[in-house]
């Protein structure tokens, strides 16, 4: 019995017509499966404590309260269950904690924004306080790999007699892999408002053609670790006084500065962890001055 041949197709273009060959191109990131996450969460105060109002979510961003089953709530961690940030991705979260409500926000894990194919990943953040609410938006490091697009803005609402501590930090490059950012986009900027008035408002903007020079000296030299740390609170002049005093011990560079009763600091370091270090010191410190409150280390920032 002789064996019969079967002739598969090839994948040889060659004799295809020009018409043809022209419909094979590269994929891009709109042609992919991406994430579109929502998260909504109102906290209020009542004589229990603070409480959960209201909470939306759509994946893959979660928000989970760890602690005892009917215990006021303290801290929130922010989730994001498909491990990572690619091009193309939207995601949105809003945090409003209402009058006396007191909350420190964090997330679970360091978030990753992986290199993109052509479309950046849009980031917004939100967050609202009311009269006399206290806010510690504390998340942890954003890992941004080689190649990666994204875009983040980060939007805060202040009334008058509220008090906030807000954190964004970026590590550009994966250090364990020896990993320099050669190109890309990262555009992160803030704005905040105090009853409605725009007081402060930042971007840091870097492109393809500004990663050949970002390791000038007139830019970040040698410091891979960059983050944006903000206070508003009825003591912000004294807390500007505390922490020039306090740089010089920190293990990492910082600087403050005041604007339109706002607290600023800004500080680099050549690693995630020296930066880790010197906002763990910082926090500490708000944590000594108050027995009570959300200004201290999120418990996640230790699992």
């Amino acid at each position: 019995m002789s064996a019969s041949r079967v002739d598969l197709p090839s994948d040889d273009l060659s004799g295809c017509p020009n018409a043809c060959a022209s419909t094979v191109r590269t994929p891009a990131d709109k042609d992919l499966q991406r994430s579109e996450g929502l998260a909504r969460l109102v906290l209020a105060r009542s004589a229990r404590g603070t409480h959960i109002a209201d909470l939306f979510e759509r994946s893959p961003i979660r928000i989970m309260f760890p602690g005892i089953r009917g215990a006021p709530v303290e801290e929130a961690v922010v989730v994001n269950t498909a491990g990572g940030i690619a091009g193309g991705d939207r995601l949105e979260i809003s945090v409003t904690v209402l009058a006396d409500a007191s909350v420190t926000v964090t997330s679970q894990a360091a978030e990753r924004v992986y290199r993109a194919l052509s479309e950046p990943a849009l980031i917004d953040t939100r967050l609202k306080l009311r009269q006399g609410a206290q806010l510690a938006w504390l998340p942890q490091e954003t890992i941004v790999y080689n190649g990666a697009r994204m875009r983040r803005s980060t939007e805060v609402e202040i009334s008058a007699g509220a008090e906030m501590l807000a954190l964004e930090w970026l590590v550009l490059g994966r250090a364990a892999h020896g990993e320099e950012m050669l190109g890309g986009q990262i555009i992160d900027g803030w704005q905040v408002k105090l009853d409605g008035r725009l007081i402060w408002a930042d971007r840091f903007r870097a492109t393809d053609d500004v990663f050949p020079r970002l390791r000038s000296p007139a830019l970040l030299a040698d410091f891979k670790a960059i983050a944006t740390l903000i206070y508003f609170g009825s003591d912000a002049e004294t807390w500007v006084q505390f922490i020039r005093a306090l740089a010089p011990q920190l293990p990492c560079h910082c600087v403050t500065t005041m604007v339109s009763r706002l607290m600023i600091v800004r500080l680099a370091a050549r690693d995630a962890a020296e930066l880790k270090a010197g906002l763990r010191e910082i926090l500490l410190n708000f944590e000594r001055t108050r027995a009570q409150g959300p200004f201290r280390v999120p418990k996640m920032w230790s699992c």
